[in-house]
């Protein structure tokens, strides 16, 4: 099983398990990521894998988009912010990189 993060295969986390064991294992590795990850400018996805079928995921929302305070006058302005900055979260989306600290590991090693 294979346990992917933002797309990109984590071999430290990979194991072998029965298969049928093998959803509620990918289900519990997910959703242990999920807690210990932080978020992000972007969504990341946590997936558990076996080959191309995908058997297990869970997704941490990225930062809310925020527009410095701009109270009173025109809020056409407003908007052209948040569309710029939804433009460059599609671009980092694409390109970030989702580094994992050491106590994830150790929390989805560690059987409760």
């Amino acid at each position: 099983m294979d346990i992917l993060v933002a797309e990109d295969m984590i071999e430290a986390l990979a194991s072998i398990v029965y298969r049928d064991t093998a959803p509620r294992e990918g289900r519990r590795i997910c959703e242990k990521l999920k807690e210990t990850l932080s978020k992000q400018q972007f969504e990341i996805k946590i997936q558990a894998a076996i080959g191309a079928k995908i058997i297990a995921s869970e997704r941490i929302t990225a930062y809310r988009k925020d527009v410095a305070d701009i109270s009173g006058g025109d809020w056409t302005r407003k908007m052209k912010l948040l569309e710029k900055q939804k433009k460059g979260k599609k671009r980092m989306a694409g390109k970030g990189r989702v580094d994992i600290p050491p106590e994830a590991y150790l929390a989805v090693l560690k059987r409760d």
